[in-house]
C-alpha cells in the first residue's frame, strides 16, 4: 500500500470555473508561494512580511507606494490578511495542498471514485489515508514502524525538495528541517538531532509564548470591556447633555418669550396712559371751540343790532379777547415707541454675541480635547499625541495643574543611601546604607532614583519640595545605572536633562553640556512641566506666581521618567487638582 512516493506535480484545470491563473498565487516581491497575503489599497497582493519589509525601508520618507504601480499612500496603509475569493472555488481541489492560505480538506490517496477525506497521513509513505484505508497501519505488523500524524493538509512539505525523502531530523546549524541522506553531503558534520528532540527544545519556547498570548488576551479582554463601557458612558454623556441643553435652551426661549410679553405689555400701557391724557385734551378743546363760537355768535348779534344803547351796553364785557382756555398739545419728539424697538434689537444682537462668544469657547474646549488618550505599549518609538501639542501654553499655575499627575518614586533605581517615605513621594539621604535588594536599575554610583510612571505622548506636570543641593529632571529608561560615569549622571549624557538646583542658584545640564543661568531668588518648590508631544521640559520656580527657570528643547523618541539626584531630601507634592485616570474620568 505505502510503495514509492513521488512530489504530487502541481495543475491547475483550464475550466472555466476556475479562472484564475497560477502567477495569481505568487508574490511580486520575493517570487515565491503567497503566505499570508495581503491587497493593499491599489489591489495587488503580496506576501504580508515582504510588503512590511519594502515598506520599512521608506518610514523615514513618510511615504509608500506600490512596487508593481507605483501608487503611492499616505500614511502607511494598515495591513490585514486575507483570502482571495476563488479559494472558495477551489476548495475540493487537492491539486492546491502547496497553499497554506486556501482552506481545503485533504483527500485519501487510495479511494477509488469519490474519494473521503482523510484522517490521518503517514510520513514513511507520505501519503493521506481515510478512516477505511487508515486500517491497515493500525493492525498489519508491516506498518508498526510508520509514523501516523494528523491530517494537516501539507504532506509535501514533509518531503525533502531534493532527495524525495521524509523530513526526519532538524539541522541547528541552518535551522531547517532535513531527511537522513542530507546528513551525508550538504549537512555534514553539522549540529543535527531529531525532529522528536527539536520539537521538545522548541514547545518549551512555544509554551512560554502562549502563556504571554494568553496573559495579553486577558488584558486586551479586559480593556475592550472597559473601553466598551466607556464608549456606552460617553455615549450616555453626551445624550445627557443634548437633554439638558434642550431643556435649558427651551427655558430660555420661554424667557425671551416671557420678555417680550413684558415689553409688549410695557408698550401697551404707555400708549393707554397716552390716550387717555390725548382724550382729556381733546374733550377741553373741544369744549373751548364751542365757548368761542358762542362768544363769536354774540359778537355777530351786537355787531348787527340798530339799538346803540343796547351796544354800548354790552360793549366793556364783548369787547375783552377771550383768555385761551387749554394750552397748545403737540408731540413731544424726543418721545417714540421706535426706541423700544432699537433696544429690543440690541438686546438681540447683544444675545447673539454671547451665544457666539460661548458657543466658540465650547468648540475649542471639545474640538481641542482629545476625547482618548493614547497610550504606547512597549515604549512604543511612534507615538503621536492627538493635537494636544496645538495648544497654547499653560500660563497661570491653575493652567499647569490641569496637567498634574500622580508620581511615584521606584525603590528599584534608588541609590543604596536613600530612604523613601510617605507612600514612595518622599526620599531622603542617610548616612546609613539602606537594605535594598539587587536589581539592575538600581543606581549603584550617584544618589540618584527614578519614578516608576513612564511619561509619553502627553502633557504632564509634577511639583516637589527640596532642601539641600539636589537635582531634578527627565530621562529615558536607557539611562545607565551602574559605576560612577557620566552615563549614569542625570543631565551628563543624551538620555537625561536636569536642572541642577544649589543655594547659590541654578544651572541646566544635557550631555555634558551646562548652562548657568541668571540668578534668581531660590524656589522651595519647583514645578517640572513636560509636553512630551512638542519636545520640550520646562522647570518653573512656584509661588504666586509661575517663574520660568529653565526650557529645554528636545525630540523626545521615547518614554520619559521622572527622575531627582537628592543631596538632602525630595517630596514630591501631593497636587489636589490632579485628574482622574482616565477611565474614571468618563464616569458620570
Amino acid at each position: 500500500m505505502c510503495g514509492n512516493f513521488s512530489k504530487r506535480n502541481i495543475t491547475f484545470h483550464s475550466d472555466s470555473r476556475y479562472p484564475v491563473p497560477p502567477e495569481e498565487y505568487s508574490c511580486p516581491l520575493c517570487s515565491d508561494i503567497l503566505r499570508d497575503p495581503v491587497t493593499i489599497p491599489c489591489g495587488d497582493t503580496y506576501c504580508l512580511e515582504c510588503i512590511k519589509i519594502y515598506w520599512d525601508q521608506a518610514d523615514h520618507l513618510g511615504v509608500y507606494s506600490c512596487p508593481q504601480c507605483r501608487a503611492t499612500f499616505t500614511p502607511r496603509p494598515v495591513l490585514k490578511r486575507n483570502v482571495p475569493n476563488v479559494a472558495q472555488d477551489f476548495h475540493q481541489l487537492p491539486e492546491l495542498a502547496p497553499f497554506p492560505f486556501l482552506q481545503r480538506d485533504s483527500l485519501c490517496d487510495f479511494c477509488i471514485g469519490r474519494k473521503s477525506k482523510a484522517v490521518k497521513s503517514c510520513l514513511m509513505c507520505l501519503a493521506y489515508y481515510c478512516e477505511t484505508h487508515v486500517k491497515p497501519h493500525y493492525e498489519s505488523p508491516t506498518f508498526k514502524k510508520h509514523k501516523l500524524v494528523d491530517e494537516t493538509g501539507q504532506l509535501e512539505r514533509k518531503i525533502c525538495p531534493q532527495h524525495e525523502k521524509g523530513l526526519e531530523l532538524f539541522c541547528r546549524s541552518d535551522q531547517m528541517c532535513i531527511c537522513v541522506l542530507c546528513t551525508v553531503r550538504e549537512h555534514r558534520g553539522h549540529n543535527i538531532v531529531s525532529a522528536d528532540e527539536e520539537r521538545a527544545e522548541k514547545q518549551k519556547v512555544l509554551v512560554v509564548t502562549q502563556a504571554e498570548v494568553q496573559h495579553i488576551i486577558q488584558d486586551r479582554m479586559k480593556e475592550l470591556q472597559e473601553l466598551r463601557h466607556n464608549v456606552d458612558v460617553l455615549k450616555s454623556c453626551s445624550q445627557r447633555a443634548m437633554s439638558d441643553c434642550r431643556k435649558i435652551f427651551t427655558e430660555m426661549a420661554s424667557a425671551v418669550e416671557r420678555w417680550r410679553s413684558e415689553i409688549n405689555s410695557l408698550i401697551e400701557a404707555n400708549e393707554r396712559a397716552a390716550m387717555t391724557q390725548a382724550e382729556s385734551y381733546v374733550e377741553r378743546l373741544e369744549q373751548e371751540i364751542m365757548e368761542l363760537q358762542r362768544r363769536d355768535m354774540e359778537l355777530r348779534h351786537i355787531l348787527e343790532t340798530e339799538d346803540n344803547i343796547h351796544f354800548l351796553q354790552n360793549f366793556p364785557t364783548l369787547c375783552i379777547p377771550p383768555e385761551p382756555m387749554v394750552p397748545k398739545v403737540i408731540i413731544n419728539p424726543e418721545f417714540s415707541f421706535g426706541e423700544v424697538t432699537k433696544t429690543v434689537t440690541d438686546m438681540k444682537e447683544h444675545l447673539e454675541d454671547i451665544c457666539k462668544k460661548e458657543k466658540s469657547k465650547i468648540s475649542k474646549t471639545i474640538s481641542e480635547t482629545p476625547v482618548y488618550i493614547l497610550l504606547p505599549r512597549n515604549g512604543g518609538k511612534r507615538f503621536k499625541a492627538p493635537s494636544r501639542a496645538e495648544l497654547q501654553e499653560p500660563e497661570t499655575r491653575a493652567d499647569f495643574l490641569k496637567y498634574s499627575c500622580r508620581l511615584t518614586l521606584d525603590p528599584n533605581t534608588a541609590y543604596r543611601e536613600l530612604a523613601l517615605s510617605d507612600g514612595n513621594r518622599k526620599v531622603s539621604r542617610k548616612k546609613a546604607v539602606q537594605f535594598y535588594p539587587d536589581h539592575p536599575e538600581r543606581f549603584d554610583s550617584f544618589s540618584q532614583v527614578l519614578c516608576r510612571e513612564a511619561l509619553s505622548g502627553f502633557r504632564y506636570y509634577w511639583e516637589v519640595q527640596w532642601s539641600g543641593e539636589f537635582s531634578i529632571g527627565v530621562a529615558y529608561k536607557g539611562i545607565s545605572r551602574k559605576g560612577k560615569n557620566s552615563g549614569s549622571l542625570l543631565g551628563y549624557n543624551d538620555k537625561s536633562w536636569s536642572l541642577l538646583c544649589s543655594e547659590t542658584g541654578y544651572s541646566a545640564w544635557h550631555n555634558k553640556v551646562d548652562k548657568d543661568l541668571p540668578p534668581s531668588s531660590q524656589a522651595s518648590r519647583i514645578g517640572v512641566y513636560l509636553d512630551h508631544a512638542g519636545g520640550s521640559v520646562a522647570f518653573y520656580a512656584v509661588s504666586n506666581s509661575m517663574q520660568l527657570i529653565h526650557r529645554f528643547q528636545a525630540g523626545f523618541s521615547e518614554p520619559l521618567f521622572a527622575g531627582f539626584g537628592v543631596g538632602s531630601s525630595v517630596s514630591i507634592c501631593h497636587l489636589k487638582d490632579s485628574p482622574p485616570r482616565f477611565s474614571d474620568s468618563l464616569n458620570p
